[in-house]
């Protein structure tokens, strides 16, 4: 995942602050471009009058805007349609996570938008992915607490044991699911975006094609159709013995022992779910240690807490080279090779496997090659403004794409994000995301979170550049809440520059990791160093004084900036 984060630390406060219109002259504007807000689609979710509505759009029309100047100077190119005539502003193809958070966006800026769906609202996180996985795993969790009888004991509690009822714990993952999408449409229509229902593709500049024969056009055009599973060569998917996160979240069986290709989010988070639910677990990993992805001390530590005590077992530096699902009587076969030199290293015999490989574009049928864009292993190329570069190395104009179908950062969130700066972009206002700062979680129980770079690729940066890394640490056995919940098991870790307090990285193992990350991926995000940070106030007694004493943990060369401000108190 770490490898494919590119953004420098050193645009975190440029991104923030240096938000410059283009070179459009001040002549081109008859109104500031904040009068754009008075016509953004939100009122009409709230004054659904038709009179209301009428005005809306009339005020659309006639509040002369900074993007329709601009394409009213540019010359008609490639097929493109008249620039005074487009069905929409924006069109954004795929309705996931990405595509509904670019869509919100760009109705509050006062765009006509449209979002188009070859499958169900929600994309692979809402239906597939972070939001039935989430709660499998809140099963889970419940359920390792409840066999836990010397945790239970240490409360003063006695529970019976604990059971569950697989097709409600199934039912419970598939209800969330669809009410997350219920309410990720409803907010979609209530703003007045056209969910439009078909296959999308590019059609030419500016035009897209979906469902059979339906042609539309905007000014731009958002790709946003994300991934689908990873499945390597000699794997076969049966979808019932053999399967991919998609099969595994409909929990239609817990298998007495299942094999789990690779120990990344996927593989961590629904081994955690397994073990809870009574399942032995193998991991099969390529590389040479499991957690790959994490800093190393943290995977370190997570394997203590999260692998070792439990039913897992794992076999590292091999490749599943061939799996066969089970029939006729016989188990699922998995064939495993040494991963340097290829050489047969052992057969398993399990009741199922999990393929937890990662995950690779939809991109496919898109109709790229109408606009001369060439994929790079599937993934649509883009600059840091998520702006689509075709096979000569040029910028597509009005083209963008976001989320797991660029590659850049593979994650809900980031995808939502990439979405809310393009529309920043064609409203008129420079943006560029700075990938270091966004966080990223996995939802065992501990959880681990992270932002920004590891430990060893901080230093390495740091010799590249000439600066020193420096790490603190703190641990939650220091903190109180941590210790009422009898959930001591955990630390912090930052890494920054000592010399001006820049915050390069921070990871979290413990109790509600994923929740506590934020403090530390915004303040990345703002620029905002840990001499300011550090005096900052947590309440007591909160996790959140985990980070605190991070932060004041840290030897900083250089004094606060953050000027003291006196107010009167009343007594």
């Amino acid at each position: 995942m770490q490898s494919a984060i590119a953004t420098p630390l050193s645009q975190t406060s440029l991104s923030r602050h240096n938000h410059v219109l283009g070179s459009t002259s001040a002549s081109t504007f008859s109104r500031p471009t904040t009068s754009l807000r008075f016509c953004g689609l939100r009122r009409e979710a709230f004054f659904s009058s038709p009179s209301n509505h009428l005005s809306l759009r009339s005020d659309r029309v006639l509040i002369p805007s900074r993007r329709f100047q601009v394409s009213a100077a540019s010359s008609s190119t490639n097929g493109a349609p008249p620039k005074c005539c487009f069905d929409y502003d924006l069109i954004i193809i795929g309705a996931g996570v990405g595509g509904h958070g670019a869509a919100l966006h760009a109705v509050e800026k006062g765009l006509k938008t449209a979002i188009i769906e070859g499958d169900v609202v929600g994309g692979t996180c809402v239906n597939r992915g972070c939001v039935p996985s989430k709660a499998l795993l809140a099963v889970s969790g419940r359920m390792r607490e409840l066999q836990n009888e010397h945790h239970m004991k240490s409360f003063g509690l006695q529970v019976s044991a604990a059971g569950y009822d697989r097709q409600g714990v199934a039912d419970h993952a598939n209800n969330l699911a669809t009410k997350i999408r219920n309410n990720l449409t409803n907010s979609m229509k209530a703003l007045g975006v056209d969910i439009l229902t078909g296959f999308g593709s590019v059609l030419g500049p500016q035009k897209v094609k979906y469902g059979k024969d339906n042609v539309i056009t905007a000014k731009d055009i958002i790709i946003a159709t994300g991934s689908v599973p990873f499945v390597p060569k000699g794997i076969e998917v049966d979808g019932k013995t053999v399967i991919t996160s998609d099969h595994a979240l409909k929990l239609e069986s817990v298998p007495d022992w299942i094999a789990i290709v690779g120990s990344g989010y996927i593989g961590l988070e629904f081994s955690d779910v397994y073990t809870a639910l009574g399942s032995e677990v193998t991991f099969i990993e390529a590389l040479d240690q499991l957690m790959p992805g994490f800093d190393p001390e943290i995977s370190k530590l997570a394997q203590r807490v999260l692998i070792n005590p439990r039913k897992i077992d794992y076999h590292t530096g091999v490749f599943a080279s061939k799996i066969t699902p089970a029939k006729d009587g016989k188990p699922v076969m998995i064939e495993l090779i040494d991963a340097k030199t290829k050489e047969r290293k052992d057969t398993l015999e399990v009741d199922a496997a999990l393929i937890a490989t990662g995950r690779a574009p939809f991109t496919n049928g898109l109709g790229l090659e109408n606009v001369n864009v060439v994929t790079q292993r599937g993934f649509i190329p883009v600059d840091e403004r998520m702006r689509v570069i075709d096979g000569n190395g040029k910028l597509v104009p009005n083209l963008y794409c976001i989320g797991d179908a660029n590659g850049k950062l593979m994650l809900a969130h980031a995808a939502s994000a990439q979405g809310i700066s393009v529309v920043e972009q064609v409203t008129g206002r420079d943006h560029v995301l700075n990938h270091l700062s966004i966080p990223a979680a996995c939802f065992t129980h501990p959880e681990i979170s992270m932002v920004g770079l590891t430990e060893p690729q901080a230093r390495e940066k740091g010799e590249k550049e000439g600066f020193k890394v420096s790490v603190a640490k703190t641990s939650f056995k220091a903190n109180t809440k941590a210790l009422a919940e009898n959930e001591g098991e955990g630390i912090a870790k930052m890494i920054y520059r000592p010399d001006n307090g820049e915050i390069l990285g921070v990871h979290i193992f413990g109790l509600h990791a994923a929740d506590l990350i934020h403090e530390a991926s915004n303040a990345i995000a703002l620029g905002t160093r840990i001499q300011d940070i550090k005096l900052a106030v947590h309440a007591h007694p909160t996790l959140s004084e985990v980070l605190d004493e991070l932060f004041k943990a840290a030897k900083v060369e250089v004094q606060a900036t953050t000027t003291a401000v006196s107010e009167k108190v009343a007594v």
